[in-house]
């Protein structure tokens, strides 16, 4: 699972600190806090005719992320949504479209971790891109990283940050193996999400997913245990071995890159038949919510 470049965004405008730009003429400097050391918090968005669905949550952990890193500035949720509507009005977007915000501490007066050099800013940056979701709707294969997923007196996963060294090695391990992504457990040996998406398991008819201790709280993943409110389907939040996704009926990923998608491998052993009617069900119902709701944010 190779993402290809799309022509519709080689001429894309990005925005930085609400200045529009070129995407070949865009920058950050060399002294912001994202290059210095990762220091930022980010989120992925969506774009369903004109609508961004779950737009308030994800500013929501937006701030809540850059509070627990004690940002000493952060927008307010209607600046972050007038410089994401000029983003997209500035490339006439209106569909099928991923957003990538990222907020960092901002810039520093010299090279330094220490938060007290961070006299400007923050940074905000939008990149909006013509995107439909990336992974193959028949299903992806997974393989187990080496890599563990850290547990909140390592490092609270709860913080949306951009030090992602952490999915990169994973990816590279699933890069090797031939494999789309990389399932990853958490220091318990419990598994914790892949390398970019939250997992979810299907047993005789009830799902059951990762608790939040070694993986984020996500949007999409919140999205599915409401529809299984709303539908009357069990599901539970519990530690999960490996052992019990193996012998699962179904498994699936949930993310906003990719949405709902069904994981038909794990190492080298097929999970179930591959694509179940759980996956399929909740795929859409999902798809309901995504055409009904979400926030307006280009004129229709």
């Amino acid at each position: 699972m190779l993402q290809k470049f799309d022509e519709r965004n080689r001429d894309l405008i990005v925005n930085i600190n609400g200045r529009l730009v070129h995407r070949d003429e865009a920058g950050i400097s060399p002294f912001d806090s994202a290059v210095q050391g990762g220091d930022a918090v980010w989120e992925g968005l969506r774009l369903y005719q004109g609508r961004i669905f779950r737009l308030t949550a994800h500013l929501d952990r937006l701030r809540s992320s850059a509070l627990a890193l004690a940002f000493a500035q952060i927008p307010t949720h209607d600046e972050i949504r007038a410089q994401i509507a000029a983003t997209l009005r500035a490339n006439n977007m209106d569909n099928d479209v991923h957003i990538r915000l990222t907020l960092t501490r901002g810039v520093k007066i010299t090279s330094g971790m220490d938060p007290r050099l961070n006299q400007a800013g923050p940074t905000l940056i939008v990149l909006a891109e013509h995107k439909p979701p990336v992974y193959d709707r028949a299903g992806i294969t997974l393989i187990t990283s080496s890599v563990r997923r850290f547990s909140p007196d390592c490092l609270d996963p709860k913080i949306h940050h951009c030090n992602l060294i952490q999915s990169i090695l994973a990816k590279i391990e699933a890069n090797a193996a031939g494999a789309d992504d990389a399932l990853m457990l958490d220091t318990h040996g419990f598994v914790a999400e892949t390398n970019a998406t939250h997992l979810f398991l299907v047993q005789d008819g009830a799902l059951a997913t990762s608790r939040t201790v070694a993986c984020p709280e996500g949007i999409t993943r919140a999205t599915v245990l409401e529809i299984c409110r709303r539908n009357e389907i069990e599901a539970v939040e519990r530690d999960i071995s490996l052992t019990e996704f193996y012998r699962a009926d179904e498994v699936f990923c949930t993310g906003t890159l990719g949405e709902i998608v069904p994981v038909v491998k794990i190492d080298g052993r097929t999970i179930g038949t591959g694509s179940g009617a759980m996956v399929k069900k909740l795929g859409n119902l999902f798809r309901r919510l995504t055409e009904n709701e979400g926030e307006r944010v280009v004129a229709s």
